[in-house]
Order: structure tokens, then C-alpha cells, then sequence
């Protein structure tokens, strides 16, 4: 549900739009206090959320499968190819932002992890963490000597005409963005084309970028499940204490950020560190005081039929996704509604309530007839060579 915040952007906008507000949707007014909140509280909190939980989840299954006497490796292998299946048609066929396709390449990684202890997992994904922000920031810096170098009275022609073209590059991705919205108000022969298009140029270019913070995060998911954070193993001041740190300490660092970010005009060679900064340094906190907060309301019996909407959600989590994906783009494409490029930012959030509410109809509704969701019904079933039973027996129905 947290990450349709973030996604509606991509599936009702120009790509380039949900980096920079400026470039189209919008960036004065309701427009620009809807990127400015999606980004403090939400921008790489609930991908991040989503991820750790993938990473606890392997040790999980993992644990389940050793203890039925079954090959570990094995069954994690066939999760892993069965997902990347879904994750390939997803991608090409339905929306170029796909992340199961990541979560599928990465899971095959961590898997490797499993049976580490708390402490060389947190190790190794501090350490992937810390080389991302390295990395930013040495981009930044390269990019901000070239410039200053560059425009001094006493550069060379050839040194600013490769700065020119430095710049022109980056200048690219804000060019009008013509031939996305024409194709993606098409019909179904002029959207194909396009998303095939942006998907092998993500698979090429953000896919590897993306692998060192993705596996730090399911490494952390993995310590996380480790110490007993996701089942509320943890004491009461322990989750107060990471809300402390999420709340009191990373989101008012975040204001400055903003302010930052505005100021340079969404500038790309300002995101090339902002970006990094926000994501290794403010982002696991916040990400960890948005579970904390669930984890203590379940703990002390707070919104009881509200968390039961959410625990059906949870166990339909991949069909919630997936369906996301067909909804939005019929809303927003050419061969559906049509939508693609006339709502402001703003104005997708109601969408995004609409299909919240959705969620949280189906997802209850399905699971008192269903022991799985359909999609994770199909995911077991390719995983495990066999058609499973998707109708509960009385001793498991939800």
C-alpha cells in the first residue's frame, strides 16, 4: 500500500517526473507538498520496508524447509526462477517498473546469508550501505570539479565543450517528454513498444546501480528477523526507542534535504548526492519507526479490525501488487481510461485512496473463501512443480 504512493508517479507521469516535480505533474502548490511528503515519509521507506521483509523471509522458509526435512537450496532456487519468471512478464508485458525481477537476483544472493549471525549480517550491510554513499559523493564531487573547472575564465575550449556536453546529457532527461506521452495514450500496439523499451534500459542501467543497496537491505531484513523486530520480540521501550530515532532524530534532518532540493531547481547533479544521503543515512531509521508503529499497535491491541484488514493484505501481498500494476495501467493508458499525463501529482493520490480501499475489501474477502492469494498461489505452484490447493480446509481457513 506505502509503495503505490511512490508508484502512482510512475504509472500516471513521465518517468523522469518522479525525480524532478518540475519536469511535469507539477512543483508549486498542493503539487509541491505532494512530492515534498511522499518523499520525507514515504520515497524509499516502503521499498526499503518491503525489501527487509523479503530478506526475512528467506531465513523463514529457509528455516521451515529444514525442519520438514527438505532441501533448503533447492526450494529456494525454484522460488527465486519462479519469481524472476513473474517478475520478466510483469516488466515487459504490464510495467517497466517492476522489482521482482531485483528481488529475484538479489534473493538468489543473500540466500548465501541465511545462517549468519545478527552481527556480521548487520556488518556486511552497513558496509554495502557506506559504499553507496561513498559513491554518491564522489560522483557529486567529481561532477561539481568538472563544472567549476569547466566555467573558469581560463578553461580550454575542448574542456568546456565537454562540459557542454556533460550538461546537454543530463539536460536530456528533462526534455519534453513527446513520445511518452504519445505512447502511452495509445492503444495497446503503441504502449508495448515503448514499455520494452524503458524496461531493457532499467534492466541495463538502474538494475546494477540498485543491487548493493538492495542486498544491504535484505541482509538487514535478515538481522532484523533474527532479533525478534518483526515478530515484537523486542520490549516496548526498544520500539519507543527507534521511534525516537526514525521521528525525532531522521525526519527533521529531512527538512533541510528539501530545502536543498528545491533551491537547486531538482538540479541532477544535486540529486547524484541528496540521493544517497536520504537513502543510507535518513531512510533506515524512518523505515524502522513506520514498523515500529504497526508492530506496537498490534502489540497493544490498538485498531484491531483495522491491523486484521492489513494482516489479509500482507498474505496477499504479490496479487496486491501485481493487480496494482493492471489497474493503474488501464487507468492510465491508452487502451484503458487514458489517463496518462492529464492529472496534476496531487490528484493521483485519490487514486491511490481508491485503490487502498480496494485492497483492503478484496484482500479480506478473498482469503475467507482462499488460503493464498492468486498470484501466490500461482508463485507456489511453479516453485513447487505442483498445483497446490487454494481453497483452505477447515483446520486453516483465515
Amino acid at each position: 500500500m506505502g509503495i503505490l504512493l511512490l508508484n502512482i508517479v510512475s504509472f500516471g507521469l513521465p518517468r523522469y517526473a518522479y525525480s524532478d516535480p518540475t519536469f511535469y505533474g507539477g512543483a508549486t502548490g498542493a503539487d509541491w507538498w505532494a512530492w515534498a511528503l511522499a518523499f520525507v515519509l514515504a520515497d524509499g521507506k516502503m521499498r526499503g520496508l518491503f525489501t527487509m521483509l523479503f530478506g526475512a523471509s528467506t531465513i523463514l522458509i529457509a528455516e521451515r524447509t529444514v525442519a520438514s526435512g527438505a532441501s533448503p537450496i533447492r526450494r529456494h532456487a525454484a522460488r527465486m526462477v519462479s519469481l524472476l519468471g513473474i517478475g520478466m512478464v510483469h516488466a515487459y508485458m504490464i510495467w517497466s517498473g517492476d522489482i521482482l525481477v531485483l528481488y529475484a537476483l538479489c534473493g538468489c544472493v543473500v540466500f548465501f546469508a541465511w545462517r549468519w549471525d545478527t552481527s556480521r549480517l548487520v556488518a556486511v550491510a552497513a558496509l554495502l550501505m557506506a559504499a553507496q554513499l561513498a559513491s554518491g559523493t564522489l560522483d557529486y564531487a567529481a561532477a561539481r570539479q568538472f563544472q567549476e573547472r569547466a566555467t573558469a575564465t581560463h578553461a580550454s575550449t575542448s574542456l568546456r565543450d565537454e562540459w557542454t556536453k556533460y550538461r546537454n546529457s543530463l539536460d536530456q532527461l528533462r526534455a519534453v517528454p513527446t513520445a511518452e506521452l504519445e505512447a502511452f495514450r495509445g492503444g495497446w500496439s503503441n504502449v508495448l513498444p515503448m514499455r520494452f523499451a524503458m524496461t531493457a534500459e532499467a534492466h541495463r542501467h538502474a538494475l546494477p546501480a540498485t543491487l548493493p543497496e538492495t542486498i544491504a537491505l535484505m541482509l538487514l531484513g535478515m538481522a532484523l528477523y533474527r532479533s525478534g523486530f518483526f515478530s515484537g520480540g523486542w520490549s516496548r521501550r526498544r520500539y519507543e526507542s527507534v521511534l525516537f530515532v526514525g521521528y525525532g532524530l531522521c525526519l527533521p534532518l529531512y527538512l533541510p534535504l528539501v530545502w536543498w532540493i528545491d533551491r537547486s531547481g531538482f538540479d541532477p547533479i544535486t540529486l547524484l548526492l541528496s540521493d544517497p544521503l536520504h537513502l543510507v543515512l535518513l531512510r533506515p531509521g524512518m523505515t524502522l519507526a513506520h514498523a515500529a508503529v504497526i508492530i506496537l499497535c498490534v502489540k497493544m491491541g490498538y485498531c484491531s479490525p483495522f491491523v486484521a484488514r492489513l494482516v489479509a493484505v500482507g498474505r496477499t501481498a504479490l496479487s496486491n501488487y501485481l493487480c496494482t500494476s493492471l489497474v493503474c495501467t488501464f487507468v492510465f493508458c491508452g487502451y484503458g481510461l487514458g489517463w496518462f499525463g492529464y492529472l496534476t501529482r496531487w490528484q493521483l493520490y485519490p487514486v491511490v485512496l481508491t485503490i487502498w480501499v480496494l485492497m483492503l475489501v478484496w484482500s479480506h474477502l478473498w482469503l475467507r473463501r482462499f488460503r493464498y492469494g492468486p498470484f501466490e498461489w500461482l508463485w507456489r505452484s511453479l516453485a513447487q512443480g505442483k498445483m497446490n490447493q487454494l481453497r483452505p480446509t477447515a483446520e486453516n481457513r483465515f
